[in-house]
């Protein structure tokens, strides 16, 4: 999310999978999206066979790559390098789209005279805090037209302010999210330089930061040929310009990675150099891997954003709700209505309970302090900390990195509840785990209590999903569910059901946040579901006469509106369920604006008003799709204009202005504080406001660019049970990627049971090339052995050209190898887990696991078994210099194995 949320405002796909059809020129870059999103890979058959030019830039020869006109082998954890390098290409031989770059980036926005490039610091921006490794955004900012409010004018914001500067905890505590997905508040419009000349402009930073990125430089970083690059690089320019677009599309091959918010920051600058923002046949396809993926972002099941992206409050700043929409209050854009939306959103949770007399229940919000993401939580049940989890649709065991230190975290526990369709391995860990063979789990003295809660599937239980391109589609139910298996809507409105009714006669002040809600759904059937039209009728929010609202525009900052989720507000517009709509294709046009619903507000296209010139007028009739109609005194066209659809072209913002009347009409991105894409962000990013090439954290490689290895903001979580792999290690030399197979699901749960799934691919494999079956002695169909700091697992070998050595210009030969990572012991098919080889580090931004990119050692033949591998293990430990990951019994740290509670393994 921050890597969209920061360059355009939002954190979802710009466009809309169909529209990869109308694309001259298509990349995908971090995605295997033949295999792994077949459905919308259609679309890109469809541009292919139109004439576009299909580009494959992965480390492995897919399916993918099979259909595209080109594949580019690089080397993991490179492409900052690569994409730097188009930038460069583009700024070098001004082949960026000029009246485009002008009239709707912050090109022209002068940047303060304190900010020092990492150009100028050998990888490190200014503001760097060595000691916390936080940066301070400060000398960031831009010049602004008019000095910011005084503190008299907004004490909740100078109140605010403070808190940041005294408590740099605060500061590592998810600034990312701080507006939501995006459009962090500024504190005024910045000063600007239209003629692009101003040497503190973004635009010459621009050029500054990313001169060095040449195609010798992505050779020598990435392996990637000059040849090949300048294909690359050719085929991309010549297809965005005013006729013609170009679409980039990617995955987790992206976002897995340590910087993974800056790979995608890195391709937004491109794409908006490029000129194909809100243009059709352009924008950046964030593919989601699941159904509903982009719905559990935007009703979160994330620890640090509310409903609609709106930040979760924080215990050191956000006393009163006040102070919680102090940094909005007063500001640009549509974010500068977050008051309205904060107060929908608790009236619909709390409905007559919240009154302007108590801050509209406000405080009845929890507040972090700090990382509460997964891993974090998963070290803090290991030391004790957490005494309960619900585990709903995940399976950590074996679909997260260091699946050794996550059994031990749920070891730990008192209590654990699994909701799944099969009886996966994070609920049989107690007593399957191979940890029991090398006795560091004693399944006799494993406390935890699992309860396993049977779930339905999507064919049995109504609602909606919402896909990766922002749509919300309705299903219907189509059988009942067997047995006790329910719907996750009928088991936490059961569940809040039942514990409202236990607490009934409390008069303790903190059972009423949860006796207030607006829990009264009605149900239906022998097993009393409760309506999930209803649900998504609150979600979309209602006005004083109690009718459904059909825009957040209509919310109200007075108690007035309520509404779950301001950016799914419309799809209940007119009582009718937008969601629900299956208007054929063949009755309506390409954008199929009557096929379900997209939020904001039936968008299929974000940003469209830039598909139009600044007065309105389309680029070219070839990409005509959002345009200003003068004579009806109105955006139109092919879809929904991203854009107030009366604001006209010339609109000039009156003095004073704010929320969205300060944005003028030629401001696109209206979730930004100056209406522009930010190629450039001062805020939003907390690793820097330019993408700048760093090393995985375990890399093979030392870093050609900068004396700063890696990411100096990374986030790590210590204890022996996650030890790092030393980077450059001769212990360690060979990279190792994880990826899907298009016949396994994920980790696995919902498909290896499956006979005939089972069969098409029955065995755990890793891919290796022939270079490197040679160097270590691998014969194809055999076992080998991989190993990492973390444990040894073992796999057949599959050698095969897909997989080829990257050669860097000083000479060194990268060999990197790919596992599937589908496997555990449970199933039909059975087989070590690929993911209890990599380690646990984290993107800042976003928490996301660096597990696309690791280092290992590969030898021929099976693993040790029981004790014998613990010592396997623990002497390449001693022999790469890593401390001891030796633990206690389930796990325990050894600090506290030695003080009696367990004794050291």
């Amino acid at each position: 999310m921050p890597g969209l949320g920061a360059s355009f405002g939002r954190g979802g796909a710009t466009n809309f999978l169909e529209d990869l059809s109308n694309a001259d020129c298509i990349v995908i870059e971090g995605s295997n999206m033949a295999e792994c999103h077949p459905v919308g890979f259609q679309w890109v058959g469809e541009a292919k066979a139109r004439g576009a030019k299909i580009i494959h830039i992965d480390p492995r020869f897919t399916r993918t790559s099979a259909i595209a006109d080109l594949h580019v082998p690089l080397r993991i954890g490179t492409d900052i390098a690569f994409l730097g390098g188009l930038i460069n290409h583009v700024l070098s031989n001004d082949l960026y789209f000029e009246e485009y770059v002008v009239a709707y980036t912050n090109a022209a926005a002068i940047v303060s005279q304190d900010f020092i490039d990492s150009e100028d610091a050998d990888g490190l921006f200014s503001g760097f805090d060595p000691e916390s490794r936080v940066y301070d955004e400060d000398s960031w900012q831009y010049e602004t037209e008019e000095p910011a409010q005084s503190d008299a004018e907004n004490p909740a914001e100078a109140a605010q302010q403070e808190q940041l500067d005294d408590q740099p905890a605060v500061r590592a505590s998810d600034q990312a999210q701080a507006a939501g997905s995006g459009g962090p508040p500024i504190p005024g419009k910045p000063k600007r330089d239209e003629t692009l000349q101003h040497p503190r402009s973004v635009f010459q930073i621009l050029k500054r930061h990313y001169a060095r990125y040449t195609p010798e430089m992505v050779s020598e970083v990435c392996g990637i040929e000059p040849e090949v690059f300048a294909q690359v690089a050719e085929w991309v320019t010549s297809n965005s310009n005013r006729d013609r677009t170009t679409a980039w599309v990617y995955s987790v091959g992206w976002t897995q990675h340590s910087v993974g918010a800056q790979y995608i920051r890195t391709c937004s600058i491109l794409q908006t150099l490029l000129g194909n923002i809100g243009r059709p046949g352009g924008g950046i396809m964030a593919l989601r891997g699941h159904a509903s993926i982009q719905g559990s972002t935007d009703i979160p099941t994330l620890f640090n954003i509310l409903p609609g992206y709106l930040p979760m409050p924080h215990a050191l700043q956000h006393d009163s709700l006040e102070e919680y929409v102090a940094d909005a209050a007063g500001k640009a854009g549509f974010w500068g209505n977050k008051r309205a939306y904060m107060t929908s959103l608790l009236k619909a949770w709390w409905g007559d309970a919240a009154t302007a007399e108590n801050d509209f229940a406000f405080g009845y919000l929890p507040r972090i302090n700090g990382d509460h993401s997964s891993y974090r939580t998963i070290a803090d049940m290991i030391e004790g900390k957490v005494s309960g989890y619900f585990l709903v649709g995940e399976n950590p065991v074996v679909g997260h990195p260091n699946g050794r230190m996550n059994r031990f975290g749920l070891a730990n526990l008192d209590w654990l509840v699994v909701r799944d369709l099969q009886m996966i391995e994070s609920a049989t860990f107690w007593n399957q785990s191979p940890e029991i063979e090398t006795g560091e789990l004693a399944p006799e003295t494993i406390a935890t209590e699992v309860f396993f809660m049977p779930a339905a599937t999507h064919v049995e239980k109504e609602g909606t999903f919402t896909q990766t391109q922002r749509l919300l589609q309705w299903r219907d139910k189509a059988v009942e569910p067997p047995n006790d298996a329910r719907s996750d809507l009928w088991f936490f409105y059961h569940l809040g059901r039942i514990l409202r009714e236990r607490l009934a006669d409390s008069d303790d002040p903190r059972d009423r946040p949860l006796l207030d809600l607006t829990w009264d759904y009605p149900t239906h059937g022998e097993t009393q579901d409760p309506s999930a039209e209803a649900v998504l009728r609150e979600i979309n929010g209602v006005g004083p006469d109690g009718k459904a609202l059909s825009s957040y525009m209509q919310m109200k900052d007075d108690g007035s509106t309520s509404g779950g989720c301001w950016i799914y507000t419309g799809v209940y517009a007119d009582e009718v369920n937008q969601a629900a709509r299956r208007k054929p294709a063949s009755e309506q046009g390409a954008v199929a604006s009557e096929w379900g619903w997209a939020w904001p507000l039936n968008r299929r296209m974000l940003y469209n008003r830039a598909s139009a010139d600044p007065a309105g007028k389309p680029w070219s009739e070839r990409k005509k799709y959002v345009y200003w109609d003068e004579a009806a005194g109105e955006w139109t066209g092919a879809d929904v204009p991203d854009f107030e659809k009366n604001k006209r072209p010339d609109y000039v913002p009156a003095h004073g202005a704010k929320a969205q009347d300060a944005l003028s009409g030629t401001d696109p991105f209206v979730m930004q504080g100056d209406g522009k894409a930010w190629l450039y962000a001062p805020s939003g990013v907390v690793d820097g406001p330019l993408p700048t090439h760093y090393e995985p954290v375990e890399s093979v490689v030392e870093n050609a660019l900068y004396k700063q290895q890696a990411n100096p903001t990374v986030e790590r979580i210590d204890g022996p049970w996650n030890r790092e792999n030393p980077s450059r290690s001769e212990v360690f030399p060979f990279q190792v990627t994880t990826y899907r197979l298009t016949e396994h699901h994920t980790a696995g749960a919902m498909s290896r049971t499956l006979p005939y799934l089972a069969e098409l691919q029955p065995e755990f494999f890793v891919e290796v090339s022939p270079e490197l079956a040679a160097l270590r002695g691998l014969t194809h169909g055999d076992y080998a052995t991989l190993v990492s700091a973390r444990t040894a697992i073992e796999a057949k070998v599959l050698v095969t050209e897909r997989v080829r050595p990257i050669k860097l210009r000083d000479g060194q030969v990268v060999h990197q190898i790919g596992m599937p990572y589908h496997w555990s012991y449970s199933g039909i098919s059975t087989g070590d887990s690929a993911n209890d080889l990599l380690g646990i580090v984290l993107d800042p931004n976003t928490h996301i696991q660096e597990d696309k990119v690791s280092t290992a050692d590969i030898v021929p033949g099976r693993r040790p078994r029981g004790p014998a591998l613990l010592e396997f293990v623990e002497d390449y430990r001693r022999r790469a210099g890593v401390a001891s990951g030796r633990v206690g019994v389930n796990g325990r740290d050894p600090v506290a194995a030695d003080a009696g509670e367990g004794s050291s393994l």
